[in-house]
């Protein structure tokens, strides 16, 4: 059941969650056409430079559980409000950092802060919209902020690095970091609060986990497989995760409850969205070094160059609840991913003699139409009858399949980037390695596809044919 709240408080408080969100989603796409930018300031090697990305979603996927867990103790308006501050915080220092290392771990704090902020801005959609219309819409919005977000962080980006600087884009998130906190505290209600204990072992574990297996797939990018650091890195990840599955078995309030995985098509949502988010993350992280090391773009007009896939991805995700009332959730997302898959194959194509429009910009099309078209979806089946107590957990599992689906999908690109090999001049060997990178990135959304199909689609149709 929804919380009681008047329909023009619900109106704000959605906006306050889709600006929350929208900022959040700006970030992203801000740094990636600044990326270039970023690494001639700051003098980033090529794989180093994966961690300005990876240092941020790392923290943020592995520190999400305990974030919605402390929004169940002690409140959704608090923790919103505190993710905002520190998300603001964290974003002014990137603006002021002056080396590689300053800018990581500002990147990380930014991370936390967003793990504190995004379980809540779900949650709170869980709470007061009730399931059916009302929240299908609020996650149709949510979707599309989305491709707002990215529309405007890669142009925005783009132009700030070449009128100003990269750092601009960064600065503009404190004004606008303080005016959400203003707004939250007048206008979102706070949720009930619990007694309980938060799970430090579970977060130190699952983040020093992930953070270890990222690192050591990174490092057997420019180091080898062979390489002691590589190894032990690997190993540690081997260890780290593991103990903390058999800690959540055994804890007597677990961060990531084993309850949310007793359901197959859930299983399989937060499986598709690791796999999708996987191969999208190489589509944004290296389509921009392709169009502005290969085709010669300057970082604004990179930015505007990604239109193909951001305006269409904001249509088929408005389009989606209509979509869905025809088709069924299932079967949009199934045609989605198909998209995705058969628009990076294209993109594979890509080579010095590639034109735009024809080898870039329409495969963005249909990656921009089956993006809007999955994510919604996949976050519909991802808390689908979850009980109202495990809200906040089930939400921070669709961000955690998100986030960490993004960093292990991005470090298994950057080696297969460094490994693809490449021969002639240097915008010849760059676009030889990035369109495997788009082939490699098309095969794991053709796993998410097979995903969805085998496990999601079936579901559907039968409860369908009940109904």
């Amino acid at each position: 059941m929804s919380q009681a709240i008047p329909q023009v408080r619900k109106g704000a408080v959605l906006a306050i969650i889709m600006a929350s969100y929208l900022m959040i989603v700006i970030d992203v796409s801000i740094v990636i056409t600044g990326l270039p930018k970023i690494r001639a300031s700051l003098g980033f090697s090529a794989a180093g430079l994966s961690w300005v990305q990876n240092a941020y979603t790392l923290a943020f996927g592995s520190l999400l559980m305990l974030g919605a867990k402390a929004g169940d103790l002690w409140g959704r308006r608090r923790l919103l409000m505190a993710g905002l501050g520190l998300f603001t915080l964290a974003s002014l220092g990137i603006g002021l950092a002056q080396s590689p290392s300053g800018l990581l771990v500002a990147r990380a704090l930014q991370g936390v802060g967003s793990a504190v902020l995004a379980p809540s801005t779900l949650a709170l959609i869980s709470i007061h919209f009730p399931e059916g219309p009302q929240r299908t819409r609020a996650l149709s919005l949510y979707a599309a902020a989305a491709g707002i977000g990215a529309t405007l962080g890669l142009v925005l980006g783009g132009l700030f690095a070449d009128l100003f600087s990269w750092r601009a884009g960064f600065f503009i998130n404190v004004p606008v970091g303080v005016a959400l906190m203003l707004a939250t505290q007048r206008y979102v209600p706070e949720t009930a609060v619990r007694t309980g204990r938060l799970d430090v072992p579970g977060a130190v574990s699952s983040t020093f986990g992930m953070t270890a297996l990222v690192y050591g797939l990174v490092h057997a990018a420019e180091q080898g497989w062979g390489d002691p650091l590589t190894v032990g890195a690997l190993a540690a990840a081997g260890g780290l995760l593991t103990g903390f599955v058999l800690w959540q078995q055994r804890a007597a309030e677990p961060i990531l409850p084993m309850r949310l995985f007793g359901n197959r098509a859930r299983n399989a949502a937060y499986g598709a969205r690791m796999l999708f988010l996987g191969g999208m993350v190489g589509f944004w992280f290296f389509s921009t070094q392709v169009l502005q090391g290969v085709l010669g773009m300057k970082a604004w007009v990179a930015g505007l160059a990604f239109l193909p896939t951001t305006v269409p991805n904001f249509l088929s995700a408005m389009a989606v609840p209509r979509l869905a009332r025809k088709f069924g959730h299932a079967r949009v997302l199934a045609a989605g991913l198909l998209m995705g898959v058969a628009g990076l194959a294209w993109l594979g194509q890509v080579a010095t003699d590639s034109t735009y429009l024809a080898n870039v910009a329409l495969p963005m099309v249909l990656i921009g139409l089956g993006q809007g078209c999955v994510l919604a979806p996949l976050t519909l089946f991802g808390v689908a009858g979850v009980d109202k107590a495990d809200a906040g957990a089930a939400s921070g599992l669709v961000n955690v399949a998100h986030q960490v689906g993004g960093a292990l999908g991005l470090a298994v690109l950057v080696v297969v980037f460094a490994h693809a090999g490449g021969t002639g001049a240097a915008p010849a060997v760059l676009a030889h390695r990035v369109a495997v990178v788009m082939d490699a990135s098309a095969f794991m959304v053709l796993l998410a596809l097979v995903a969805v199909c085998a496990r999601i689609v079936p579901v559907e149709v039968l409860n369908r044919k009940r109904i």
